[in-house]
């Protein structure tokens, strides 16, 4: 028991310094006894777990706990966010294929409202919806087997499901493929949706939800990661000039599509929705909502490379910028950045104009 405990300990430091460095199960991975269950570990976004590094199937159990909490959304600006295990999209789900998942639901004492869970990796009635009506201070608990492969998304479908969704309940489960995932040096988790606020964007202070800007599509705010700025300043991702690189990007909507793009990046590879399948030297990608997609590249040359949802105003008047932080040596031969004089203005400054 002590060994599976200090593995647990030595994942969770691996995903709170970014590693993404494949890492063994030391008991159950090298013959435990069968239904001997793992404990998955969960992470917040942008991290990501390690690779299951397992080469059979196996039971995982998979504790996760709906939080109903206020944060900001914006500068100064708050909202009652509706989460799975405190963060906006939820805790990040690695598996297998072929395991069998032990699925705990926790809605926490103090909600006011019931939750469940609809994991679009589920074979099964509502994906687990059913069997997950829970009321505030209960726990739900239903088994799945994993048996397709990719990158699936996760949400709340209590009624009114596009309330529950709207206001941040959704995350991502990717099921490897049997053989994992081609190794790469950093992965990230990168989610967007949209939110729908009484006040206008910016308007500070808390903020309900409008039900009327819902229904008509109609978002006060875009954003990855649940707010404005998640990924900029020292949030920022981080990476180094050679490495390659692995974003799980999903779309908790609940109503827009995404165009997802990489200011000064081409996708090397893009498993398009989230499959099996790869195109290659790819631009733009649509994420569309409750979807997911897998893009891979390299980062051949230093620089602040920006994440868009290339509906541009959305970008630098609703929220939906990251930044990409990639240092290094830089490589002429690949790029040269031209001399200017005077200072450059930044791109939202431009817009303003």
């Amino acid at each position: 028991m002590r060994r599976v405990n200090r593995h647990l300990l030595s994942c969770a430091l691996a995903c709170a310094l970014g590693i993404a460095a494949p890492v063994s199960f030391a008991a159950n991975d090298q013959g435990a006894p069968q239904g001997d269950p793992i404990h998955a570990v969960l992470t917040a976004p942008p991290l990501v777990p390690p690779p299951t590094n397992r080469t059979t199937p196996a039971k995982v159990l998979v504790d996760l706990e709906v939080i109903e909490k206020e944060m900001e959304i914006s500068d100064g600006v708050k909202y009652n966010f509706w989460t799975f295990g405190g963060t906006v999209p939820g805790s990040f789900i690695r598996v297998r294929q072929g395991d069998t998942v032990e699925f705990n639901l926790k809605n926490r004492h103090d909600s006011h409202m019931p939750h469940n869970i609809d994991l679009h990796a589920v074979t099964g009635t509502g994906g687990g919806a059913e069997a997950t009506f829970t009321l505030p201070g209960h726990e739900s608990k239903f088994t799945f087997k994993a048996l397709n492969p990719g990158l699936y998304v996760y949400h709340c479908a209590m009624p009114p499901v596009g309330m529950h969704i709207a206001n941040g309940m959704y995350g991502l489960i990717l099921v490897e493929p049997p053989e994992g995932l081609p190794k790469v040096d950093k992965e990230f988790y990168v989610m967007q949706g949209d939110f729908y606020t009484e006040g206008k964007h910016g308007e500070k202070g808390l903020q309900p939800f409008s039900l009327e800007k819902a229904i008509d599509e109609h978002p006060t705010y875009v954003v990855f990661n649940g707010a404005e700025g998640s990924m900029t300043g020292d949030k920022a991702l981080s990476a180094k000039a050679g490495e390659t690189i692995r974003m799980f990007v999903g779309n908790g909507g609940p109503n827009l599509v995404s165009s997802f793009h990489i200011i000064g990046e081409i996708f090397d590879k893009v498993y398009t929705e989230g499959g099996s399948k790869y195109q290659t030297n790819v631009q733009t990608t649509l994420v569309p909502a409750g979807g997911a997609t897998i893009v891979e590249f390299k980062a051949d040359v230093p620089g602040n490379f920006v994440l868009v949802d290339h509906s541009i105003f959305r970008t630098f008047h609703k929220g939906t910028l990251g930044i990409l932080k990639v240092d290094g040596k830089e490589n002429h031969d690949i790029y040269t950045g031209q001399q200017h004089t005077g200072e450059y203005p930044a791109a939202k400054d431009v817009e303003k104009k």
